[in-house]
């Protein structure tokens, strides 16, 4: 990934934080079939390992868990919210005219060593505490314990869990930083006034880069 400095973010706190906001990752593999890529929702442990943790599950008929082997390399990419920036949003347009087109957007490449874990504990311990996290803002919170247990046991029979060791974590967060306060709040208010609230967000309270 192209990173030039003023947009590279490498504090691992802004990195999770993106992760956790968008936990839904395209998992990039190279396996016997060549390179693939499934889209699939990640719970994170930061606290484990050097760099932190990544599990999901996937479909027993999904050939991933087939094709890869443990150890592989794989990469994970979270995106966060993105969005067209039209010049005319600057005021600095207005003035000198030297401004063009741009696509804003935050994303984290996750590097990794993939391992499969087709173990029944394993994927229950997994999927409580993925629907724990993801209904908490429900008025009533659904549990697993609300399904039937036969039913239950034969969708867990029916995934596979896959846990990544974290290696590297690659932050970019393209939030208009290379501009002057005035044209990146310009732009800001453009997209706020146009319900792109997320991205106009980000563009005030940019995280700190390399710079």
């Amino acid at each position: 990934m192209y990173l030039p400095p003023h947009f590279a973010v490498t504090d691992p706190e802004a990195l999770h934080e993106l992760v956790r906001a968008y936990p839904l990752g395209a998992l990039i593999t190279h396996g016997e079939g060549g390179l693939d890529a499934n889209h699939l929702p990640f719970e994170l442990d930061a606290g484990e390992g050097e760099h932190g943790v990544l599990r999901a599950h996937v479909a027993r008929n999904n050939p991933l868990w087939q094709e890869v082997k443990d150890g592989d390399d794989v990469l994970v990419i979270f995106r966060a919210a993105d969005g067209y920036i039209s010049p005319s949003w600057y005021p600095g347009k207005h003035e000198h005219h030297q401004q063009v087109p741009t696509w804003n957007y935050s994303v984290v490449h996750v590097h990794g060593r993939i391992q499969i874990r087709d173990d029944a504990r394993f994927v229950r311990r997994l999927l409580a505490n993925l629907t724990r996290h993801r209904e908490a803002g429900e008025p009533t919170p659904w549990k697993m314990a609300d399904a039937p247990r036969d039913y239950l046991e034969t969708m867990v029979q029916a995934v596979v869990g896959i846990e990544i060791e974290i290696t590297r974590l690659v932050g970019k967060f393209k939030l208009g930083q290379n501009k002057e306060a005035a044209d990146r709040l310009g732009a800001a208010n453009t997209l706020q006034e146009r319900g792109q609230t997320a991205l106009a967000e980000a563009m005030l309270s940019p995280p700190p880069s390399l710079t």
